[in-house]
């Protein structure tokens, strides 16, 4: 089985970084390819540097379609160009927003989102209630440090997102803490020994769950919202 994970922004760091928690958290039996959306935003924070990422990311999607992958991994927190990825694709899709929420309701009552910054905040409380997930979620809180600085791995991006963690379980009633960063993926383990709950990361979360769907012969329905675009006549 082949899986696609595309990074939406342009930063090689995060695509670097990415492809190695992918590779990690692959099944057995899936190989994983990782691209990134050179030509967009070098991150993602809010809706305008996500709409400036889209069009970039959805060629290396038809590009992967063209090579035959049983499914697609769209590696930013924000579901970036989610609907717009299942349309062009045959393969299913998984955005790592989506799959990590899923996943934390299956491992606890309560979840909390803990993100990079305030920006992100709007985008991911749209995309909850419109995967009907907001009744479970305790909250979003945001660390404050840009994507790039978590990225990085610098003291104080770990420092804040620690503290919001504890924040989100000892004052929002979490019982589960949801990574709203791709950039975060390292540190769920360390957080998850930390604070003796479930950590979920969207990479991982992402991986198996469109390994499930590809492995149970799914494809992406082209009826109704994700039929392929009508081809247009040029002007």
């Amino acid at each position: 089985m082949r899986i696609h994970v595309v990074n939406p922004n342009a930063s090689e760091s995060m695509t670097a970084g990415i492809a190695t928690a992918a590779k990690a958290a692959a099944p057995p039996g899936v190989t994983v390819t990782t691209t990134g959306a050179a030509g967009g935003a070098l991150s993602i924070e809010g809706p305008v540097d996500g709409a400036l990422a889209v069009p970039w990311m959805l060629r290396r999607i038809e590009e992967a379609e063209e090579t035959g992958v049983d499914a697609h991994v769209i590696a930013c927190f924000d579901d970036t160009g989610l609907d717009a990825a299942r349309c062009i694709a045959r393969a299913p899709v998984v955005g790592i927003g989506e799959a990590a929420a899923h996943c934390a309701t299956l491992v606890a009552d309560r979840f909390a989102i803990v993100t990079s910054v305030p920006e992100a905040l709007p985008v991911l409380r749209g995309n909850l209630a419109r995967y009907g997930l907001m009744g479970r979620c305790a909250g979003l809180r945001a660390a404050g440090v840009p994507v790039l600085d978590i990225d990085a791995g610098t003291p104080e991006a770990l420092a804040a997102i620690r503290r919001e963690t504890r924040a989100a379980i000892e004052q929002d009633g979490a019982d589960a803490i949801v990574l709203g960063c791709a950039g975060m993926a390292a540190l769920a383990v360390a957080l998850a020994d930390e604070f003796d709950c479930p950590v979920i990361e969207g990479i991982s979360a992402g991986l198996a769950l469109s390994a499930a769907l590809a492995g149970a012969g799914l494809r992406t329905s082209k009826r109704g919202g994700y039929a392929m675009p009508r081809k247009k006549a040029a002007t």
